[in-house]
């Protein structure tokens, strides 16, 4: 079979879509090295984490040839891409991130990933434009694919919801994380990243985007109830909501130093500084799937998130979930996680092995039988 990718994303996200298309693909060409793979791309990329390309002969891409498309990037991507499909004689192709081209031969199977819906559950956090645009290319995607993979049950439930979608449509395929999360690191190595970002012997993690719907002030209010003197440190990108937090940590008199934002830190530091953690502390509204817990639990960190959502589907049984609302329950359970070793021992004994259960090769498995059953 020869299945051609979107690949956008893969070239020039290095965040949640890129991180994403980047697994996919370098997990299914390892695990299923009998097909041939063709990725779409509007414009090629330098980037090192896309140096696996070069480690397989099964695998080309394809980017715009004349001045129009080389010019008009998304006119390409959207409209004419269709012709580069048929030209390299594609047998499948799959969007993986939301979106198909709007012009597409009926004869080949297009199949769409769709990650989340959230633009549609928090209206309130994106711009009217950016709404219009998202719900445009997801209703012609959801509508116009022959196969809709959804990264989680949630994701399923809520296209289903939203767009009335058959859910024999859709198949949840989940993803796994980067295989940075499943490498065994050396102390030494450890000990380099806790001095390159002058990490304390003892802190609580959070990492994502820091945005509203992640919620991070909920943690400091939980630290501030219990007085937990250990501090929080934060990897992810500032937003406006950065403004909302400063102003949150005046109010509450809440020592500055006790939380510790770092910037520019690569994919190989960041199993590492997981791993020197105490615990990781994920307070999200919602999301689509929730990539850091499984992060966190591939690299024995015990986890404490929130109830809802598919927080469940990633975390499994053995993660602690509470009320992000309630600052008395998410402040107990921190203490509790940090003080009782026992409990913190079986979380993350129990948490690796539900981890399992997104082994890259099963997945891509799933992913390839997705695929077979549209033939």
């Amino acid at each position: 079979m020869k299945i051609g990718y979107d690949a956008k994303r893969a070239y020039q996200n290095f965040t949640g879509l890129g991180n994403y298309s980047r697994d996919l693909i370098e997990n299914v060409i390892q695990h299923a090295p009998k097909n041939q793979y063709v990725l779409f791309a509007p414009k090629d990329s330098e980037s090192p984490r896309l140096h696996f390309l070069s480690e397989h002969e099964n695998i080309s891409s394809i980017f715009p040839e004349n001045k129009l498309n080389k010019t008009f990037k998304g006119l390409w991507r959207t409209i004419n891409m269709e012709k580069s499909i048929i030209k390299n004689e594609i047998d499948l192709y799959h969007g993986l991130s939301n979106e198909i081209p709007r012009i597409r031969n009926k004869i080949i199977p297009y199949v769409v990933t769709i990650h989340d819906l959230i633009f549609k559950r928090f209206p309130r956090n994106y711009r009217t434009i950016d709404r219009r645009i998202y719900n445009i290319k997801y209703k012609y995607a959801v509508k116009h694919s022959d196969l809709i993979i959804a990264i989680s049950e949630q994701t399923k439930k809520d296209i289903v919801d939203f767009y009335k979608i058959d859910p024999d449509k859709i198949k949840v395929v989940y993803q796994s994380c980067h295989k940075n999360f499943r490498k065994n690191y050396q102390s030494e190595e450890l000990k380099m990243v806790k001095d390159k970002f002058n990490l304390p012997g003892e802190f609580l993690l959070n990492v994502g985007t820091i945005e509203t719907r992640k919620n991070l002030v909920s943690v400091i209010n939980a630290m501030e109830i219990m007085k937990i003197d250990i501090p929080l440190v934060v990897v992810g990108k500032k937003t406006a909501y950065m403004n909302f937090l400063k102003i949150q940590i005046k109010k509450l008199n809440f020592d500055s130093n006790k939380i510790i934002f770092l910037d520019d830190v690569s994919i190989n530091e960041l199993p590492a500084i997981y791993k020197l953690s105490s615990l990781f502390v994920y307070p999200s509204i919602f999301e689509g799937f929730g990539i850091p817990i499984l992060e966190s639990l591939y690299c024995k960190t015990p986890v404490i998130s929130t109830n809802g959502s598919c927080f469940s589907e990633a975390g499994g049984p053995y993660t602690k979930y509470v009320n992000p609302d309630n600052k008395e329950e998410f402040a107990f359970q921190i203490e509790e996680c940090l003080s009782n070793e026992e409990l913190r021992s079986e979380m993350v004994k129990l948490g690796l092995k539900h981890a399992q259960n997104f082994d890259p090769k099963k997945l891509s498995k799933n992913l390839i039988d997705a695929y077979q059953s549209l033939f």
